[in-house]
């Protein structure tokens, strides 16, 4: 391979774990910084080595990205496990990338830093910001009613991702991000960086520089996460109003390193937590108003007595990451006294139509529907949902409730971003621009509206969703944190009698062994046999 025995004897061998793809449009510039963590690697005495790995384009995988999730996971830790690496540099950014990659290194407990691939920058058009997602949805809705024209549509198209990088809205990847940071995985701050901004390449540098120290020092994923560093991270997203996919993906990374992150912990730090971030889509800004309003590290300082600052970072603790960190702009980054919200943006719901817990957005919800009764009209899957839902004659009104089922892990499979339901477009076209939407499904992090999602166990699998019938009444109370099904014991145990187990067809090899391991959405839709496995030894070699 053109290296020499002195090249790498006596250094840490460090992989470069890379998901660029010539599809993966939120990596495109990943070629470029693999090549100045590299730089960053022989500078500090490492050898490097760049391992291409499984790159998951959000916007074009097949069902679903999140069905690959556990596959790169799986990728991850088995590439850090068979080769002779001391430790990795993870390339991530785009949704699934950053939970699949850490999950991966949590089981493989090597040395491991995070390089966030950065927001892209802000879009334009017509003289507007616009973001990722949330102003696509936005203008969507306005073009089904009428409001939006094909030319004003294409100018959209133009100008909405100016650069490489991740939604510059605080959806998934924005989210996830600023989550590994506050877990202590990136370098402190690295993860409100726009992608283009000459700060994102010197800190890809600085990972390699970093990763041969945290070898030399023997700082594994499992010395430095704990129950603490968990909570920090869902403090942290709770204040930026971050993504509901949070919850599956934080769960699942979390009993990789043997914690007990519970749906409930997430909702009894939420009702303690208020919104300091005012980004879309439960805001105003985008990312790279928050990165010059001071970034993650000044969203933490403002949190600090909110946060375990003692807990161990790849740099040292948390307390010392945003020590001196300040706030160049309050109406981005807000003050405890003067909060977005002043708690509970995400709120885990339970009650008879989601025993094991569902979750809603209430930042990015109408006010006026977080506590709505009304009746059901039922979708029993994506496929009857587009079919039936322009329909002129669907029995549908401004107090409906729309329910899709087979949404879920099982179901679709692999938990689409189908929960943002759209709206009948006679309604759209009467001025309706929100509803109470329910699903076992997932919505993009960039997505709002009054849209329960996740809700376990899901209809595929004899879930209470599966049994809903046009009609229904159903309850939501987001206050109360309960999502009821009004329809008697009796009258469910009746339905239950006819209904068999739903398992998809002509599933491919990966689909047959993810649709026959995957955990619910409560319990991270990770594969069970994932779960922290003490024991497990390197590979030997005769």
């Amino acid at each position: 391979m053109g290296y020499s025995a002195e090249d790498f004897q006596g250094r840490p061998v460090i992989a470069v774990l890379n998901t660029w793809s010539g599809i993966a449009c939120c990596h495109t510039h990943f070629r470029e910084r693999a090549e100045q963590v590299r730089n960053g690697v022989w500078a500090a005495g490492g050898f490097p080595l760049e391992i291409p790995v499984l790159s998951l384009a959000e916007q074009f995988q097949k069902p679903s990205a999140m069905m690959y999730r556990n596959l790169l996971a799986m990728e991850t830790e088995e590439v850090l496990r068979s080769y002779p690496i001391d430790g990795a540099v993870l390339m991530g950014g785009c949704d699934k990338t950053t939970p699949a990659l850490v999950m991966g290194a949590i089981s493989a407990d090597l040395p491991a830093i995070f390089l966030p691939a950065g927001p892209m920058l802000r879009g334009n058009w017509r003289g507007q910001p616009v973001g990722s997602g949330t102003d696509v949805w936005r203008l969507w809705a306005e073009r089904q009613a009428g409001e939006v024209d094909d030319c004003a549509w294409r100018e959209l198209e133009d100008g909405i991702a100016r650069s490489p990088g991740h939604c510059m809205t605080m959806g998934t990847a924005s989210t996830m991000t600023a989550a590994v940071d506050a877990l202590g995985l990136t370098l402190p701050g690295a993860s409100s960086i726009p992608a283009v901004d000459a700060a994102h390449g010197r800190m890809a540098a600085a990972c390699g520089r970093a990763i041969v120290e945290l070898v030399w020092e023997g700082r594994t994923p499992s010395a430095l996460l704990t129950a603490a560093s968990f909570d920090n991270a869902v403090t942290t997203v709770l204040a930026l109003g971050g993504s509901t996919n949070a919850l599956i993906h934080l769960i699942a990374m979390a009993r990789r390193a043997g914690v007990d992150l519970s749906l409930d912990r997430f909702d009894e730090l939420s009702r303690s937590t208020p919104v300091l971030a005012d980004i879309r889509p439960g805001g105003r800004y985008l990312m790279e108003d928050f990165h010059y309003a001071g970034g993650l590290l000044a969203l933490l300082a403002e949190l600090r007595e909110l946060l375990h600052l003692d807990a161990r970072t790849v740099g040292g603790s948390l307390g010392e990451a945003c020590a001196g960190a300040e706030v160049y702009d309050s109406e981005v980054i807000r003050s405890l006294e003067r909060p977005v919200m002043p708690s509970g943006a995400l709120a885990v719901l339970r009650g008879s139509l989601a025993p094991d817990g569902a979750v809603i957005k209430a930042v990015a919800a109408d006010p006026a529907l977080l506590h709505h009764r009304g009746p059901a009209v039922t979708f029993e899957d994506q496929a009857d949902l587009e079919a039936r839902i322009d329909d002129p004659d669907l029995p549908v009104t401004a107090d409906s409730v729309l329910v899709l089922k087979r949404g879920g892990p099982v179901g679709a499979p692999g938990m689409p971003e189908w929960g943002m339901l759209p709206i009948p477009r006679r309604l759209l076209e009467a001025g309706v621009r929100d509803m109470v939407r329910i699903s076992d499904s997932r919505m993009s992090g960039t997505s709002y509206g009054t849209c329960v999602l996740h809700v376990a166990p899901e209809a595929a699998v004899g879930g209470p969703l599966a049994f809903v019938r046009d009609g229904d009444e159903i309850e939501l109370d987001v206050a109360g944190r309960r999502l009821d099904l009004l329809v008697s014991e009796a009258e469910l145990a009746r339905r239950r009698a006819d209904f068999d187990d739903f398992v998809p067809s002509g599933l491919s090899g990966y689909g047959e062994l993810f649709v026959q391991h995957v955990t619910q959405a409560n319990l991270g839709c990770d594969f069970e046999f994932l779960r922290r496995r003490p024991g497990v030894t390197e590979p030997v070699i005769h």
